[in-house]
């Protein structure tokens, strides 16, 4: 595997400073899967990914300069620019990243997220990379405008444009003491730092609100409403082999044929159907809104959307129904301002669902819906299972990575590697070291730090925001 080789440079200046654009929503699809009426319900679930949206794998650093760290024990070069991701069902994403001393991990997936869910969320100038990222490369892709604006005195080529941009990204999420090499590059950074203006944060391409329901047989589950700036989608009817009837319908009853932002859906299950559980995957064909924040799986760095191609994006809802007892609607989402992972449990049912959850018990009295916050440490991985009545299962798993590095290795020695972390889909690298950038499989990412972080989780769980279920109508 080769690695980048860039210039020594020297005699640079410092300078300080960290983070996010809104494209349109095409027409996309709707489609309805993995309708079962079995007694026992088991699903896994990446807590962030549940919120829906866009699903790829990190690909390499396509166009990219040359940028220069300033620290206390001397400056050290890295690659800084573009990133290209491939889309699950279709499409391509580019990138820039956040959290500069965190290593990017090769093959990692990712899923867009919101802000909350990352260490933009705790950022209060994360909207000012959106507006970076609104007005700068490839956004802008007129580079002799973007050099005008800049006021660089030349023509920008590609890579600097992606690096000037990046630089300017990594002043605003990091705090980062970080230059281009290339002069033109660099001017492009100072007038991008400068001129950012905060803005709010995008919407989520495709979402469903609430993901998960539960109720009695013999009537309406929900309502789930869909959340997209898409003009429409179509709902593509269940399949064959759906257990008992269960359909998912309009308020109405009726089958739906189309929906658009603020439908609602519905799970008709018949009064006779036994104990069981249902999921609609929503699906759309579309540009993700510049400016999304996209998690990885594993322990990689937290990316930036900077511009897509249309692209498949996803969400799931989930339906739980039950003739007498306890029915568990169950969601996560992490939450950076916790510093933990919210579960929130819903129970429409006649009598309490108590479940245990590292080693602690807890109980959801009958009518009532309460958020179980678990407190993590950061880069913890997590992986908790939620059992219930009927032979009811619902696991969580994920990586709660919510700080930038630069926070949380602020008194820490960090170094610069040459070579990338290795590929650790689905894991925590056994060696986390910085990892660089590259356009392919035989050049490095751009990375991180040195140091992996050993946590543990034995911290108490805390209730939180007791309410009253939201009933349909």
């Amino acid at each position: 595997m080769s690695s980048l080789s860039v210039p020594t440079v020297t005699g640079v200046r410092r300078r300080g400073a960290a983070r996010l654009a809104a494209a349109t929503l095409v027409s996309g699809l709707l489609a309805v899967g993995a309708l079962a009426g079995a007694g026992h319900a088991a699903a896994v679930d990446a807590a962030a990914r549940g919120q829906g949206g866009a699903i790829a794998t990190m690909g390499g650093l396509e166009t990219y300069g040359t940028a220069v760290i300033h620290g206390e024990d001397g400056d050290q070069e890295v690659p800084a620019g573009l990133f290209e991701m491939s889309v699950e069902g279709g499409g391509t994403l580019q990138t820039y990243c956040v959290d500069l001393y965190n290593p990017t991990q090769r093959e990692a997936k990712y899923h867009e997220t919101s802000w909350s869910g990352t260490s933009l969320g705790g950022n209060r100038n994360a909207g000012r990379i959106r507006w970076i990222l609104q007005n700068s490369y490839p956004q802008v892709n007129n580079l002799a405008e973007l050099a005008r604006r800049a006021g660089t005195g030349a023509g920008l080529t590609e890579q600097d444009a992606a690096a000037g941009t990046q630089v300017a990204i990594w002043r605003w999420s990091d705090g980062a003491d970080v230059e281009a090499v290339d002069p033109q590059a660099e001017r492009l950074a100072d007038y991008l730092e400068k001129s950012a203006r905060v803005l709010p944060e995008p919407r989520a391409s495709l979402t469903l609100e609430p993901p998960a329901v539960s109720g009695r047989p013999g009537g309406l589950l929900g309502p789930v409403t869909v959340r997209t700036n898409a003009e429409g989608a179509t709902l593509i009817p269940p399949a064959d082999t759906v257990a008992d009837g269960v359909r998912v319908v309009g308020k109405d009853g009726k089958e739906l044929t189309v929906a658009r932002d603020g439908s609602r859906l519905f799970f008709d299950v018949p009064e006779d159907t036994a104990d069981g559980h249902a999921e609609v995957t929503v699906q759309a064909s579309t540009t993700v809104p510049v400016g999304r924040a996209f998690a990885a799986e594993s322990r990689s760095q937290t990316q930036i959307l900077a511009g897509s191609s249309e692209s498949t994006v996803s969400a799931t809802a989930s339906a739980t129904w039950a003739q007498s007892g306890a029915i568990p609607a169950l969601s996560a989402r992490e939450n950076c301002a916790e510093g933990g992972v919210d579960i929130t449990v819903a129970n429409p049912g006649d009598e309490p669902f108590t479940f245990e959850l590292m080693g602690l018990e807890h109980s959801i009295p009958a009518g009532t819906s309460r958020t179980v916050t678990v407190p993590l440490q950061e880069d913890q991985a997590y992986d908790f299972t939620i059992n219930g009545p009927g032979g009811f299962e619902k696991r969580f798993t994920g990586v709660l990575d919510c700080r930038t590095q630069a926070d949380t290795m602020a008194d820490e020695h960090t170094q610069l590697m040459t070579e990338p972390s290795p590929a650790t889909v689905g894991g925590t690298p056994a060696d986390v070291n910085l990892a660089k950038t590259g356009g392919s499989a035989t050049t490095p990412l751009i990375g991180g730090a040195a140091i992996a972080l050993l946590v543990t989780g034995g911290a108490a769980l805390l209730l939180l925001r007791d309410r009253r279920p939201t009933s349909g109508d």
